[in-house]
């Protein structure tokens, strides 16, 4: 069985709430989409904005995909326009894409009230632009928008329309669930009605406002469906669409289809992660096969058991996707827990230290610390009690001001550490106090880890622990940094929310070094 993936992440993908792409930013996400090895790539609408318009001009010479067939999409003519006068099309035949997808509406109530045009004039625009792009030499495939509520409202309607796409000659009709609301049972007797009687493929395009898009989309597969469409991540308008990912691993790994291959479907964890980055969206931890989440293990009975059957409580081998099995530690795990992640970092650990390492978590965890949030730092602390780590540097003492009143928001720090031995200061400025400590500590090891230059600041979360104590409660703050390759979390705890701060960022520091090759016994890497 062949099925193909289309993407629309470019054109329906940039619907969701937040997401806004360059015209390199969608010819990046193109690149990266192609290196998963979908079939198709929409992307976009030419005519419809500027930036589409660009974007096919400048992909024409600057994206050269080795899989995927770029696609472009429109709308049928409009009404009681001829075909070679409609500006719409005269923009996908100049977008100069192999492929082109038309959309044309198939529920009766929006051909009455949204076009406003008689039912039989609807079917000659579907057709009349169908035969008008094959003529011009183009691949068309047809969405059929509403194809589902329009089907349950007026079924002989919905299928003269597509059947008025196909009979022009689209290669693939599309039927799609706009309003995200199809169930399953109701999808599969639907597109099973249609596989095999109409003179082309059919595919489908899901929604996920029921959260049913990729339930959809699979039942449809089982039943003849040749082409499903859908967004990285789910991109998408309100709940988002079928998302390709999922979409593409259980087709390959429980329908057992041949889509991309391994070696693509390898790939696709850092596909993810990359096109969310391109999209200013942060990935779903909880995201099946690529997310953060999806292969971790906090349980201490889970753990207990991946110890001894590495497929215990994992559906797949995570290194399918390009994923990794990540064992989170906390008070909930017990020694097999701190065992299991040991050999996951290569740290031999005895059963004496094991059980110690579990105390110091749940004394820890009880303080408000929370290092399955943070395996950089619990990382540390394990090398730390194993002894295969030797501190980079400690820390003598800070100080932070801050100016109020007019014109206030710069803060000023100043830190001393010692290195080697060797008593370093250091004073920085910057928009808050732990931007300005970030500076000082940078400036008192000037030189001597050049690795700490590389790296920036993601994330900075605070979060009060026992508010009930006021200005007096704990402060937990987790730090995620990156040196432009990777990222890591860091944790600190303490009343003082600047305290907590540099003992995150301290932690950040030493991981950082430590993952960059510094060694026990040595000053600097």
């Amino acid at each position: 069985m062949t099925v193909a993936i289309y993407d629309t992440t470019l054109r329906d993908g940039t619907q969701r709430l937040g997401v806004s792409l360059t015209v390199a930013d969608k010819l990046e996400v193109a690149r990266r989409m192609d290196e998963l090895g979908v079939h198709f790539i929409e992307g976009g609408w030419p005519g419809a904005n500027p930036k589409d318009t660009e974007f096919f001009a400048r992909a024409a010479d600057e994206l050269h995909l080795r899989h995927a067939r770029l696609t472009a999409f429109g709308m049928t003519r409009t009404a009681r326009t001829r075909v070679e006068d409609d500006p719409g099309l005269a923009a996908l035949v100049g977008a100069a894409t192999p492929v082109v997808c038309l959309v044309g509406k198939a529920w009766t109530r929006h051909v009455d009230d949204a076009l406003q045009v008689s039912r039989d004039e609807n079917l000659a625009m579907v057709a009349e632009s169908v035969a008008y792009l094959r003529d011009q030499g183009r691949i068309v495939f047809f969405d059929a928008e509403h194809f589902f509520d329009g089907h349950t409202a007026d079924a002989g309607y919905a299928r003269d329309v597509v059947l008025a796409a196909a009979t022009a000659g689209a290669e693939c009709v599309v039927l799609c669930d706009t309003n995200g609301g199809a169930m399953p049972w109701v999808v599969e007797q639907v597109v099973a009605e249609f596989v095999g009687s109409l003179p082309c493929d059919v595919g489908v395009h899901f929604h996920d406002d029921s959260g049913c898009a990729v339930a959809n989309s699979l039942v449809s597969v089982r039943v003849g469906a040749r082409q499903v469409q859908g967004t990285a991540n789910g991109l998408g308008e309100r709940c988002g669409n079928a998302n390709l990912f999922t979409l593409l691993a259980d087709m390959e790994l429980k329908l057992g289809l041949d889509l991309v291959g391994d070696e693509h479907l390898q790939r696709m964890t850092r596909v993810a992660h990359a096109v969310a980055e391109l999209c200013n969206q942060t990935p779903p931890s909880a995201q099946p096969y690529v997310g953060a989440s999806a292969f971790a293990h906090k349980a201490g009975l889970h753990a207990s058991a991946l110890a001894r059957l590495a497929d215990a409580y994992q559906h797949v081998d995570p290194g399918l996707v390009g994923n990794r099995q990540h064992v989170l530690v906390s008070e909930l795990g017990g020694r097999a827990s701190i065992a299991l992640k040991g050999a996951e970092l290569g740290i031999e650990v005895d059963a004496d230290t094991a059980a110690r390492v579990l105390d110091e978590v749940k004394r820890r965890e009880h303080e408000g610390y929370s290092y399955d949030a943070a395996d950089a730092s619990f990382e540390l602390l394990l090398r730390r009690a194993t002894g295969t780590v030797e501190e980079p540097f400690t820390l003598d003492h800070f100080r932070v001001a801050v100016r109020g009143g007019a014109g206030a928001g710069v803060a000023e720090a100043t830190c001393a550490v010692h290195v080697a031995g060797e008593r370093r200061l250091g004073a920085g400025e910057g928009n808050g106090p732990v931007d300005a400590l970030d500076h000082a500590f940078r400036n008192a090891v000037n030189g001597t880890w050049p690795e700490l230059d590389r790296l920036h600041l993601v994330d900075y979360k605070v979060r009060i622990l026992e508010a009930t104590r006021g200005t007096a409660a704990v402060t937990r703050v987790l730090v995620t940094t990156s040196d432009g390759e990777e990222t890591w979390d860091t944790v600190g705890v303490h009343a003082n929310v600047v305290e907590a701060s540099w003992l995150a960022l301290a932690d950040a520091y030493a991981y950082a070094i430590l993952r960059r090759g510094w060694q026990s016994g040595s000053a600097a890497a």
